[in-house]
């Protein structure tokens, strides 16, 4: 099918594409050229400095104003750091410290070096309210449960992220925070009625919408009472008369990406997809990690095809599309701010390290770190001790196939620090907790959400707030194990 140019140019005005390497394929800038507004990067992107701002660089010299987005939460979530961990500790770690300030010093450098290697849109901060202890993807993305405390910190946050010239993307409208289900798999459902969320879910999106959120992204959850079956994305009384009417939010609505199967599910696909989300409001969409020119294509033909049989409304899309170009006005004409980062990152992090009990006794240990999976979206970065251990003995397990006894042997004499995240979790990781207590001095380092779960029979508990980098070698220092 050969479609109108300028219908095609105004339908690729909408989308957010991704590409594979750390280079972008002549399709990748073809489609800049095009209309396209713009690609995400992801960890597979990202290479040494020089070769990322050559590839922003890059996409530039086919349009000055195309859209660089990526996720940089700083903490689990990086993309930047993928191969190291995160220098930043992350937004529980900021929550449990409750500075204000410093939550905005450490997103306005983050925001610095996005702006330096031309990045223009971060797709954070994650401004969820996590109030279910359990939840499976957001947990240490988010400043905590207390729905004052998070909008205070988000809209420190934003205010950071922009006092660097990067375009603050909040996340997961209208609340992510309550879910026991991972959207990137399923459609998770919070059943509760509008009251509950203007209570404890919406509070920090009103805050951020305050202090002037350039974007707000779009959650694929179901909320029975304003959604009805679908997700939130697709849902016009979320986007619209909630999100715009109600909260008075003018900026550009970004959708989580399409290929989740929270929300491919529920439309059939990408594409229909798509069309279901700029019907309900939503301005530029994320298709997805795993894009290439095809799909593209396919989703712009939906688009356009949706425009000429009724689904669409032309209008609404060149309202999308130009919302989509204002933003990308402001993050061409917002130059960046050069921020000072010299171990700004770590001294956050040590200051958020909690400790339970007593370290006494333990020193020389035996460092078991248990294996613990990662999420779609913290994706394989490296986490906990190891890094940091300057001659201690350190050793993964799997919780479920870990034999105590001869963990026991190989400590000998020595106390036992176990690592984990969200141990209390992992199948078989509090029996193996209590097998080892009943012999040895154990050490308990949680770098995961600190749920209500406490170890018995331990000498200590230690709580990160989180799993990256700096967090880990808080950890490592409070033990007495960093060098």
């Amino acid at each position: 099918m050969r479609l109108d140019p300028g219908l095609r140019r105004l339908a690729l005005g909408t989308l957010l594409a991704a590409y594979p390497g750390s280079t972008p394929p002549d399709w990748a800038v073809e489609l800049v050229a095009d209309g396209l507004a713009g690609h995400t990067l992801f960890g597979r992107n990202i290479d040494e400095p020089a070769r990322v701002a050559a590839s922003t660089a890059a996409l530039r010299t086919a349009r000055a104003d195309v859209l660089v987005g990526i996720d940089e939460e700083g903490g689990d979530v990086t993309r930047l750091a993928h191969a190291t961990g995160s220098p930043y500790p992350g937004n529980a770690a900021l929550g449990a410290i409750d500075d204000e300030a410093l939550t905005r010093d450490i997103h306005r450098a983050i925001g610095g070096e996005l702006a330096a290697l031309g990045i223009t849109v971060n797709l954070a901060p994650t401004v969820d309210v996590n109030s279910t202890d359990d939840n499976p993807v957001i947990g240490t993305r988010s400043f905590g449960a207390d729905p004052a405390r998070v909008a205070a910190h988000s809209a420190a946050a934003v205010a950071g992220l922009q006092a660097a010239g990067v375009a603050a993307c909040a996340k997961h409208f209208p609340g992510h925070g309550a879910t026991v289900t991972d959207s990137h798999h399923e459609l998770p459902t919070v059943d509760v009625p509008p009251e509950v969320l203007r209570r404890r879910d919406l509070p920090p999106f009103a805050a951020v919408i305050a202090a002037g959120t350039r974007a707000v992204m779009t959650a694929h959850i179901r909320v029975p009472a304003l959604t009805g079956a679908a997700p939130a994305t697709f849902s016009r009384a979320v986007l619209v008369d909630l999100l715009r009417q109600e909260y008075g939010f003018t900026g550009a609505v970004i959708t989580d990406a399409l290929e989740m199967k929270g929300a491919a599910l529920a439309a059939g696909g990408i594409a229909p997809g798509a069309v279901r989300a700029l019907a309900a409001g939503a301005d530029l969409l994320c298709i997805g990690a795993k894009v290439d020119a095809g799909l593209v294509e396919r989703v712009a033909t939906e688009i356009v095809t949706a425009m000429g049989d009724g689904r669409l409304a032309r209008d609404r899309v060149e309202q999308a599309a130009g919302r989509a170009a204002e933003l990308a006005a402001w993050t061409r004409d917002t130059g960046p701010t050069t921020v000072a980062t010299a171990d700004l990152g770590y001294a956050a992090a040590r200051r958020a390290v909690r400790v339970e009990g007593s370290l006494a006794g333990l020193d020389h240990p035996l460092v078991v770190q248990v294996h613990a999976r990662s999420t779609v979206v913290q994706g394989r970065v490296p986490w906990g001790l190891g890094p940091h251990l300057h001659g201690t003995e350190l050793i993964e397990v799997v919780a479920t196939e870990a034999d105590p006894e001869e963990l026991r042997r190989r400590a000998g004499n020595r106390p036992i620090v176990l690592v984990g995240r969200r141990l209390h979790q992992l199948p078989g990781g509090p029996e193996l907790v209590a097998a080892l207590a009943g012999t040895h001095p154990v050490a308990v380092v949680e770098m995961g959400w600190p749920a209500r779960w406490r170890p018995t029979g331990t000498r200590a508990f230690v709580i990160t707030y989180g799993a990256s980098h700096a967090n880990g070698l808080a950890a490592a220092e409070v033990l007495g194990l960093a060098g």
